[in-house]
């Protein structure tokens, strides 16, 4: 079992920039595929990022909305997976979370029901 908790959420005006952390705890992920999804008020959960493990190659995804400014990184060492987020935009106002695919370590899916494990989110809302 795998237990995932988020945090570095905020309140931030457009243009700033935050980091969020997922703590994993229960055994390593360092197999799995890691994703953010998030989701807003009223709309259904959104794929953000996603990265596969080192050892095959820490590929990344993202929606096209994150692209350039959204980076997912890892530390497999520590057990921890980060979103760094730049040029925050009101349109990412979400609670946004972290979550574990086990199938395998290539595929990146997009879809939240092929994520196994989630943490309980952490708010994120950007002010104009």
């Amino acid at each position: 079992q795998v237990q995932l908790v988020e945090s570095g959420g905020g309140l931030v005006q457009a243009g700033d920039s935050l980091r969020l952390s997922c703590a994993a705890s229960g055994r390593t992920v360092s197999n799995y595929v890691m994703g953010w999804f998030r989701q807003a008020p009223g709309k259904e959960r959104e794929f953000v990022a996603g990265l596969t493990p080192t050892r095959t190659g820490g590929r990344t995804r993202y929606v096209d909305s994150v692209k350039g400014r959204f980076t997912i990184s890892k530390d497999n060492a520590k057990n921890l997976v980060y979103l760094q987020m730049d040029s925050l935009k009101p349109e990412d106002t979400a609670v946004y979370y972290c979550a574990a695919d086990r199938r395998g370590p290539i595929l990146i899916s997009i879809n939240a029901g092929d994520y196994d494990y989630w943490g309980q989110g952490t708010q994120v809302t950007v002010s104009s």
